[in-house]
Parts: structure tokens; C-alpha cells; sequence
């Protein structure tokens, strides 16, 4: 296996096109504000070895993933901006729990923080370009096997 970042991002973002809720699915961190509706966006975080999952010759990877799920502040009625994206968020981290290798390009996602980060969201506002957005940053970790081969 290696680190294929693009079938990896591809299949992440593909998820969140077929849920149908997001007018714009980014395979990039935004810089200008979307338009109205719900937005999703996807990039790289970082990436770490994985020492226990690494073995004598070769090393596997962590890469973490953003998805950042985005609204507009000004959504009205505004008690229900949260319960609509938080069904969102939930629709997809039920679809990266369920495709757990993400059409087995990576070994697994990281439910639960074996490598050290778990699948996560939080929630927070953002300001760009003028417009103050709802945000929910989910945190994406994914584990590769034998990315780097190691080499005396």
C-alpha cells in the first residue's frame, strides 16, 4: 500500500456528495465564503507515523483529515441551525464508520484513537468575508499501511 492522498480525498469527498445535503462538497479548505445552504469541505491535516502499526522494513501512516461542514449564522429559524448540521455530521461519520477502509485505499478509520486522534467533530463559528458561518470541523483520522519503506 502507499499513500495515495487523491484516492483517499476522493473517497472521502464522494462520500459526502452522496448524502445529497451539501450544495458544494470542496475537496479543498475554502477561502471565500459558499454561497447559501449547507457547504462541506475536505483537506489534509497532517500526517504521523504510526509506530505500532509499522513493522521491520516498512512504515504506516496516519493521515487526519478535515471535513468541515459550514452555514450561514443568519439560517432562521436559528434553534434549528445546530440539529440540521449536526444530522449532517452524523450522516457522515455513520458513512466513514460504515466504508471503514474507504473502498480499501487506507487500513482502516480510526473510530476510536488507536493511533492517538478519533473520529470527532467540533463545533465553532466562522468569519469570512463579511458573513459569520456555523461550522462543525470533523476530524477524519485515517490509518495506511506500509507507506515508507525503510531503508538502512
Amino acid at each position: 500500500m502507499s499513500l495515495d492522498a487523491a484516492a483517499i480525498l476522493d473517497a472521502i469527498v464522494s462520500h459526502a456528495q452522496a448524502l445529497g445535503v451539501f450544495e458544494t462538497v470542496n475537496a479543498h479548505e475554502s477561502v471565500n465564503a459558499p454561497g447559501h445552504g449547507l457547504h462541506a469541505e475536505v483537506w489534509a491535516a497532517s500526517i504521523t507515523p504510526v509506530p505500532a502499526g509499522s513493522g521491520l522494513a516498512m512504515t504506516s501512516a496516519q493521515v487526519v483529515w478535515k471535513v468541515r461542514v459550514r452555514g450561514s449564522a443568519d439560517t432562521q429559524p436559528r434553534d434549528m441551525i445546530d440539529p440540521h448540521m449536526m444530522a449532517a455530521v452524523d450522516a457522515l461519520m455513520n458513512a466513514y464508520s460504515g466504508d471503514f477502509e474507504l473502498g480499501g485505499n487506507v487500513r482502516n478509520v480510526d473510530l476510536l484513537g488507536q493511533a492517538g486522534t478519533a473520529l470527532s467533530a467540533r463545533a465553532g463559528y466562522l468569519q469570512q468575508d463579511g458573513h459569520v458561518h456555523r461550522v462543525y470541523d470533523i476530524t477524519l483520522p485515517v490509518l495506511i499501511n506500509d507507506v515508507w519503506e525503510q531503508v538502512p
